[in-house]
């Protein structure tokens, strides 16, 4: 098993690289689950149904690149975005996720005594297509 350090992480939105202004992000996938319990049975029984799933971002803000997070994410909010995210970097053999999905929020936090930060979330629509990188 080899750890991997989540500093090689790069996401990008709307073909924009949004790395540099990450600290943290999530990846959540999640799916309908149906009971499908009939009679006289002495436990439930279920069926998977329709994927789903959010992915959610975060970060210090910056205000001189025009690649930043308000430049990059507060024009989108409400639309459907292209998302592609390598956990492990960019590299051959690597793999990385690739996903459509609507950006539902976007968040500023200015606190009187640290840094501006940032943070946004993207339900993903669709499916999340995992290749590994050429």
């Amino acid at each position: 098993m080899a750890y991997v350090h989540g500093k090689d992480t790069v996401i990008t939105v709307a073909t924009k690289d949004i790395s540099p202004h990450c600290k943290t992000s999530t990846y959540e996938g999640s799916a309908d689950v149906h009971e499908t319990t009939g009679y006289g049975k002495a436990a439930k029984t279920k069926q998977g149904g329709l994927l789903d799933g959010k992915f959610s971002m975060g970060g210090t803000y910056d205000n001189t690149a025009s690649t930043g997070p308000r430049n990059a994410l507060k024009p989108l909010l409400g639309t459907t975005v292209a998302v592609v995210r390598k956990p492990e970097g960019t590299g051959t053999g690597k793999p990385q996720d690739a996903f459509s999905g609507v950006l539902s929020k976007y968040v500023e936090t200015n606190p009187v005594d640290d840094m501006v930060t940032w943070s946004a979330e993207i339900e993903i629509s669709d499916v999340v297509t995992t290749t590994t990188q050429a």
